[in-house]
């Protein structure tokens, strides 16, 4: 799983993160709810673990905003408090799980465990968005910083599955695979001519699609 560790204290949060990897698990950091709450938001995220007490936003604050924003990835909360109105608090502010610090490893592993079989496969959020960039996938809209960008049906398809796999390199073949069908000519460049559209269209903030030199491309990698 791609677990995002949202804590103040970066000695813990790298090493509970070292040790998610050592388990197999992708694993980043955020110091502050503000910079928690945009990388969660990001669709790369399937869980996040999340103190309640956080500079910019707390964890209770972000997790509400995490759910008002219509993103359900399973969210544990971390705090030192183990009265039953905390616990009740941060259930309430859309928190699946919670758990008190000081804590062991074996159980927190344990928790994010039950956590992923219980959300099972992820549904598409509704809104896929990254930096500026943001694409509404029932109202198929695409806006940059807000003002709205008139996309082809296959610039829209090939935006979405970049956003939708974002964090990670898509190739140009699964790409074809996706927004075009399986028995496209794997010879022609149709993938690098798309992306030329799709970046021009953007303007700058098509510098959000990196080129993988040989394998495909990426955003937010």
């Amino acid at each position: 799983m791609r677990i995002l560790l949202i804590e103040d204290d970066r000695r813990l949060a790298e090493l509970l993160a070292a040790r998610l990897r050592r388990e197999g698990h992708e694993a980043e950091t955020a110091d502050n709810g503000l910079d928690g709450l945009e990388r969660a938001s990001s669709g790369a995220i399937d869980l996040a673990v999340v103190d309640v007490m956080l500079p910019g936003m707390d964890g209770m604050a972000l997790t509400s905003e995490l759910r008002e924003r219509g993103i359900y990835i399973p969210v544990l909360m971390l705090t030192a408090r183990d009265t039953v109105a905390d616990r009740v608090s941060g259930l309430r502010s859309g928190a699946d799980d919670y758990l008190v610090k000081p804590f062991a490893f074996a159980e927190l592993l344990a928790r994010i465990d039950a956590l992923a079989r219980r959300a099972g496969p992820q549904a598409e959020p509704a809104v896929l968005a990254f930096d500026e960039v943001a694409l509404d996938v029932r109202t198929r809209r695409v806006t940059v910083a807000g003002a709205e960008v008139d996309l082809t049906a296959k610039e829209f398809d090939l935006l979405r599955c970049l956003l939708s796999n974002a964090g990670r390199v898509v190739s140009r073949t699964e790409l074809k695979e996706e927004v075009w069908d399986f028995t496209f000519d794997a010879q022609t460049k149709v993938v690098d001519l798309y992306v030329h559209y799709l970046r021009r269209k953007l303007g700058a903030a098509g510098d959000i699609i990196q080129t993988v030199r040989g394998v495909g491309y990426a955003i937010g990698r």
